[in-house]
C-alpha cells in the first residue's frame, strides 16, 4: 500500500501577541486590521496512512463546527477515515493551538484504538509555562490515560519506522518525527518548519524560544531533506502543506 497524506485543515487564522487565533477569510478580511504583529497561520494536522498505522500528527485546535461536531472528526470524514481506524497520534508539543483536539481524542470512545505519543518533559513544562500558550485543562486528562505513551528520552525510535528527536527551537521541549515509508521519508516538524518559505529564508523569527537554534535547524533539514527527497508536512502553511523541496 502507497502511503497517503492528507492534511487535515481547520482553517485560517491570525495569531497576535495575545496568542489568540482569530479566523481570517482572504476574500474579504485585511491583515493590517488585525492587532499589531500578527501573522496568519493556516491550522492544520496530518493524517498518515500506510499498511500498519492510520496516523495523526499533532490534534489542532479543538474547535467544533456549527452540527456541533468535532472538527478533528469532521475533517477524518471527508477521507473516509473514522475515529476507530486511528492507531497512532504524534505530538510535536502541547501549544494550545496543537493540543486543543486532545480531549476529543481522549474523551470519544471511537478513539479507543488511539495510542497518544507525548514527550514527558514537554508535559512537565506546559504545567511550568501554563497560558496563554499552554490550556493545562486540555492536558490534564494526559495524566492519567492508558492511552499516553511517554517519550522519555531526546531520541528514540516508535515500532521500527517512526523516529523522533528532541529540537528545542521553538519550544524548550518541542521534538520533531520522521515517518520511513517507501517512498521515502516523511518529516513533520511541527512549529520548528512550519512553513514552506522559513525552509528557504534564513531569519530568526521572534515568537520562537531559542529562534537561532530554530534558523539553524530549519536550514540543516531543509538541506538533507532536499537531498534525500523528504515529504515536508507544514502544520501552518495556507498555501503548501506538503512540499518536496
Amino acid at each position: 500500500m502507497q502511503t497517503q497524506i492528507f492534511p487535515l485543515s481547520e482553517g485560517t487564522f491570525t495569531v497576535g501577541r495575545d496568542k489568540t487565533f482569530l479566523p481570517f477569510d482572504e476574500t474579504k478580511d485585511e491583515l493590517n486590521d488585525r492587532s499589531i504583529g500578527s501573522i496568519l497561520v493556516e491550522v492544520q494536522p496530518f493524517l498518515i496512512v500506510n499498511d500498519r498505522d492510520v496516523i495523526i500528527c499533532d490534534a489542532g485546535l479543538g474547535f467544533h463546527n456549527a452540527d456541533g461536531v468535532a472538527q478533528l472528526i469532521a475533517n477524518l470524514a471527508q477521507h473516509n477515515i473514522h475515529p476507530e481506524d486511528v492507531t497512532k497520534v504524534l505530538m510535536s508539543h502541547l501549544h494550545k493551538d496543537h493540543a486543543g483536539g486532545l480531549p476529543v481524542i481522549l474523551e470519544e470512545p471511537a478513539f479507543a484504538q488511539a495510542k497518544i505519543y507525548v514527550y514527558f518533559p514537554e508535559m512537565t513544562f506546559a504545567y511550568e509555562k501554563g497560558a496563554p500558550s499552554y490550556f493545562t485543562e486540555d492536558l490534564d486528562a494526559l495524566k492519567s490515560s492508558d492511552r499516553v505513551v511517554w517519550l522519555e528520552e531526546s531520541k528514540g525510535t516508535i515500532d521500527g519506522y517512526i523516529h523522533y528527536e528532541h529540537s528545542g527551537g521553538h519550544s524548550p521541549e518541542h521534538i520533531v518525527y520522521w515517518v520511513d515509508t517507501a517512498e521515502g521519508k516523511i518529516f513533520f516538524g511541527g512549529d520548528e518548519a512550519p512553513q514552506a518559505r522559513q525552509m528557504k529564508i534564513k531569519y530568526v523569527a521572534k515568537y520562537d524560544y531559542n529562534g537561532k537554534l530554530a534558523m539553524e535547524l530549519r536550514e540543516r533539514w531543509a538541506e538533507q531533506g532536499k537531498t534525500e527527497g523528504w515529504q515536508f508536512l507544514f502544520y501552518h502553511d495556507v498555501k503548501l502543506p506538503t512540499v518536496k523541496l
